[in-house]
């Protein structure tokens, strides 16, 4: 196609009429992958006698075809972009990017951004030369905007992936230096000097973000650099061409650069400035950096922020990034000293006043509620915001040099107080008093930790605090609930006062102004938490309630729904007449947040972030009445839609939640009815298409479906449930691609279906079988191979003779076994067992050996007999030993809780294991399986790390699924199957316990009397259940 008939079509592409357009952009479609394609779009983008709308219609199609295709996606994929276009869109598109308006200037940018990630330096081995030429030449703007992507590449790079990014430090700076150098020195300098430094600074940023480039560890290269960004953070703005309008102000070239400057300078301090911070080979740089450098920086900062003090103008990102760097400069002594002359100033009349309800503030509470109330809650907006800068420097400074300053400062507040409290109500300075309150506040830590302090907070609330509940300025009722909910958990010598705040945060939610409103419900949320008596709240919990769901009609916040998360966890099952309103009106705010969510172009998330929320508060609901199990079915009308849609790929973002929903509608419900079970087929296609990386998720709710309504898993045709999960399951476990973390699941349904329909899916055994054998032989990780062997284990206990014949059929038997054998004897270093660690494990182990006893010698020969009773009852005596540890520790714990004991004072004297006919051979398993524990414990608190082969997950939430198996003892079941033996086969029996020898002997006797012990204890407990239901019945 040639240039005008590909320009007309992308004229095409403008046409209002839709059927005009449609067919001009599947003309665009059509010709995509033609050769010279993209030659020619490039050649239209660069021709200044094209039309700008075609031009910019050609921009933006160049790259959205260029982010798709330029780079291949799979192994082996051919690229649909020929060669010889690649290389002319090389050669060209440097030169162009410079020449063209910044509109297409945008676009060509991003499209070399592709180019430099695919192609730098393998393809493109030319770049950087063509960099530093033109660095050189006249095309300066050109050579800085490629140098910026290309650094920029590198900028979250580390180690060897990092190293280009020196070369092209050595290659470029030095002209970078001389060009900088000659910019600063220009008299009356243009906005497109700005636009060339800020460049060059964005490129130095990128270049030292993770580490400093040993270029410039030579102090003569850094002290030029140093001397130049000095340079610029100490020259005041050019005023000439300054916009008045803010918004454009503060994104005008100038303060760009001057941002950039001071953005570059905190990262060279707080990153590699700080001695305590360095490695040996960076020390000299950091010892260098503070003793020439910082103190400078810190003296032009102070200057800078003492234009605001006399009413000039500073954009809040650069005064945000300037308190940061004095805040970093509060621990070091020589930088505090510095700071320390000029602190008062800097506190009183610069920190303070930013502290403020101002005028910004003010004009966004009257024009645009929600956004003021969306920007105080934005974690985002507080890397921007100078008032969140502030209160952290002052937070800082009380920490760090309290002792200098806490007491100054509080003295300050107070008298800020006082003039508010003298003054007439004309007159009042409601500004500084809003400072003043979130001052106290934000010192809330520090405050109810410090005498004398600690002792006057609630005075202070009642007098400072607590009037302006009423006060006729609406910033002042906010603050004062977001204060009161801060201190909503000191000690109150009068539970009047407690109470007092209570009622006046509950009025603050039906107050006129929206802020005050969702200021008085998070402040809630703390006095919920904090109230001993939850009879103060009982009253007027259905108020609440509804000016909770008025609220959230209003204003999607994740915040507002955890307060109600933490109402409904306060109340438990109180909240059951209030649950099946809660949840429908839950699930309206749900579909209007992801609603929000969909329509959102600027994407700041806050309502998926609402929608998760609301979720996660529909499960608290479902647990805290999981004890009345009738409300279920009136609440899972309104539930079904919501579980529907968002098990599809329109749910990605939220499918944890909704796949935890599912999980208690199909566990609490009296039954599971044919609407949930139509979310089965749901689960299954998103595993086979996109979410493998939930099956651990979507694992509890298919054993809820199999072991709660086993019946229709197994009779239902249309669909066919035990045809759908096996397709599922070989799919999974056949997958070489899957690591074997992935799978854990399957072999877990495998043994669901075994245990839950014994004698009820012969055919079964089988297919699953034969695929757990195959997966087996090349799985590598231990927890797996258990779970893969326990597969046997409960086919075994299915039908132990159909098993075995199987296992024989697919020439697995011997193999199988031995390699069982030697998991059930291997140990690690401290004789701990290596595999089976789990109660869980170890039970279905033994259940499944028991089930081989009662064969007949055609089956089972003496020789295998003998091997399979031995190692049952070693078995044994490790189950026990764990359960008596897990009771121990269970006990240790709840003594712990009453008398305050520590959780590592624990007792010794343990002869849990004598009347097994033993001594304590298992002992270091204990240990182990206590620190295991503990470990577990502490690694809750760590950041995640890969697994290594030890790291199974000894104490998942495998241990509280319930299992038809939790009924059977497995001590009982092992006696009563041996005496079963002695009586069918009194000869075989005889055999074996002859071929015992003392050790084995002791051990049987020992398991056959603690089998006894059991049996009275289980009569005990089914007695004790009786009664329990019989006094809940009355």
């Amino acid at each position: 196609m040639d240039l005008q008939s590909l320009a007309v079509i992308l004229r095409g592409a403008l046409n209002p009429n839709p059927i005009e357009r449609k067919a001009a952009e599947e003309s665009l479609n059509q010709f995509q992958y033609a050769p010279q394609h993209l030659v020619r779009l490039l050649q239209i983008i660069v021709d200044g006698n094209c039309d700008m709308a075609v031009r910019q219609v050609a921009s933006i199609s160049f790259k959205n075809f260029i982010s798709k295709n330029w780079e291949c996606h799979e192994p082996g994929e051919q690229s649909k972009i020929l060669q010889g276009d690649k290389e002319v869109v090389r050669q060209n598109i440097l030169n162009f990017v410079a020449q063209v308006p910044p509109l297409l200037r945008v676009q060509l940018g991003e499209c070399l951004k592709t180019l430099v990630h695919a192609d730098y330096p393998e393809q493109w081995p030319t770049l950087l030369h063509w960099v530093k030429h033109n660095l050189l030449d006249q095309q300066v703007y050109g050579a800085l905007f490629v140098l910026r992507i290309l650094s920029r590449k590198y900028e979250f790079k580390s180690d060897e992936d990092r190293m280009p990014v020196y070369h092209i430090v050595e290659e470029t700076f030095p002209h970078l230096l001389n060009i900088f150098n000659r910019l600063v020195q220009i008299a009356n300098p243009s906005i497109e000097v700005a636009d060339l430094i800020k460049l060059i600074c964005k490129i130095f940023w990128s270049c030292i973000y993770l580490e400093v480039p040993k270029l410039l560890f030579d102090p003569n290269v850094f002290n030029a650099w140093m001397l130049l960004f000095l340079n610029i953070l100490e020259r005041p703005v050019p005023l000439e061409g300054e916009p008045v309008d803010p918004e454009q102000r503060k994104s005008w070239g100038w303060w760009k650069v001057k941002k950039w400057t001071v953005h570059i300078l905190n990262r060279l301090y707080t990153r590699f400035g700080d001695l305590k911070l360095q490695n040996p080979d960076n020390k000299a740089f950091a010892q260098m950096f503070q003793k020439n450098y910082a103190g400078k920086i810190l003296e032009c900062h102070l200057n800078l922020l003492n234009v605001i003090r006399v009413g000039g103008y500073l954009p809040d990102r650069v005064i945000n990034l300037i308190l940061q760097y004095l805040s970093n400069s509060i621990s070091k002594s020589n930088m505090y000293n510095q700071l320390r002359s000029r602190l008062d100033v800097v506190l009183f009349e610069i920190i303070f006043p930013l502290m403020c309800f101002n005028d910004n503030d003010q004009i966004l509470w009257d024009e645009d509620p929600h956004e003021y109330v969306r920007k105080g809650y934005d974690i985002i907006e507080d890397l921007y915001s100078p008032k969140s800068a502030a209160i952290d420097f002052v937070i800082e400074l009380v920490r760090k040099r309290g002792k200098d300053n806490l007491q100054k400062f509080l003295l300050f507040i107070v008298e800020v107080f006082k003039r508010y409290n003298e003054a007439t109500a004309e007159y009042k300075p409601y500004r500084q008093k809003d400072g003043a309150l979130l001052a106290i506040g934000a010192l809330c830590d520090k405050l109810k930790q410090t005498e004398p302090y600690k002792s006057e907070l609630e005075p202070m609330l009642v007098q400072h605090v607590f009037p302006e509940f009423s006060s006729p300025v609406g910033h002042l009722r906010a603050k004062a609930a977001w204060v009161a909910g801060q201190y909503a958990d000191v000690d109150f010598s009068d539970p009047n006062n407690f109470r007092r705040a209570l009622h006046s945060v509950v009025a603050g939610m039906r107050d006129l102004e929206l802020p005050v409103r969702i200021d008085s419900v998070f402040a809630l949320r703390a006095f919920v938490e904090a109230c001993k008596d939850l009879d103060e709240i009982r009253p007027i919990l259905p108020q609440l309630l509804d000016e909770f769901f008025k609220l959230m009609n209003e204003v999607e916040n994740e915040d507002l729904v955890s307060t109600l998360e933490t109402i409904v966890d306060k109340f438990g099952e109180e909240m059951a007449p209030y649950a099946i309103g809660l949840c429908q009106n839950l699930a309206t705010a749900f579909w209007k947040c992801m609603n929000s969510a969909e329509a959102d172009e600027e994407g700041d998330d806050s309502g998926a972030l609402a929608a998760v929320g609301c979720l996660r508060a529909i499960s608290t609901i479902l647990e805290s009445v999981s004890s009345l199990p009738h409300l279920f079915a009136h609440i899972e009308p309104a539930l079904l839609p919501i579980m529907h849609r968002m098990l599809t790929t329109d749910g990605q973002e939220v499918f944890e939640e909704v796949l935890e929903i599912v999980s208690y509608m199909t566990f609490y419900s009296p039954t599971i009815s044919l609407e949930m079970w139509s979310l089965w087929p749901l689960m299954m296609e998103a595993l086979a298409d996109w979410a493998i990386d939930f099956f651990p998720n979507i694992l509890v709710p298919l054993d809820n479906y199999i072991s709660r309504s086993t019946a229709h898993f197994l009779t239902c045709k249309e669909p066919n449930y035990q045809q759908s999960l096996w397709n599922m399951i070989s799919s999974v476990m056949g997958d070489k691609n899957l690591e074997d973390d992935d799978i854990e699941p399957a072999p877990k349904l495998i043994q669901v279906v075994f245990q839950n329909c014994r004698g009820q899916v012969d055919h079964w055994i089988e297919p699953y079988l034969r695929s757990s054998m195959e997966r087996l032989r090349r799985t590598e990780k231990s927890h797996l191979k258990c779970l893969l062997m326990e597969v046997v284990a409960d086919a075994l206990y299915y039908n132990a003779s159909l098993a075995l014949i199987i296992l024989q059929q697919l020439n697995v038997a011997t193999e199988v076994f031995n390699l069982w054998f030697q998991m059930l004897q291997q140990t690690k270093r401290g004789g701990v067992r290596a595999h089976f660690k789990r109660e869980h494990d170890k039970k279905v182990c033994c259940l499944g050996l028991t089930s081989l006893l009662p064969l007949p010698a055609d089956q089972l020969p003496g020789e295998a007999l003998e091997r399979v009773f031995k190692s049952t009852l070693d078995l044994l005596v490790a189950y026990k030993d764990q359960v008596a540890e897990a009771a121990k520790e269970e006990e240790e714990e709840e003594e712990n809780d009453d008398d305050g004991m520590g959780p590592l004072q624990t007792d010794d004297d343990d002869d849990s294991d004598k009347d097994m006919g033993v001594d304590a051979e298992d002992v270091d398993e204990a240990e182990s399986l206590k620190l295991k524990k503990l470990a577990a414990r502490a690694k809750a608190f760590r950041p995640a790390e890969s697994d290594d082969e030890d790291s199974d997950d000894d104490f998942s939430d495998d241990e509280e699924m319930q299992s038809p198996i939790d009924d059977i003892d497995p001590f009982v079941f092992f006696v009563d199957t041996i005496k079963a033996l002695q009586a069918s086969d009194p000869v075989r029996f005889q055999n074996l316990t002859h071929t015992l020898d003392v050790h084995h002997q002791a051990l049987a006797n020992g398991v056959a009397q603690h089998a006894e012990v059991r049996r009275v204890e289980i009569e005990k407990e089914k007695m004790a259940k009786i009664t329990e239901a019989a006094v809940k019945a009355s």
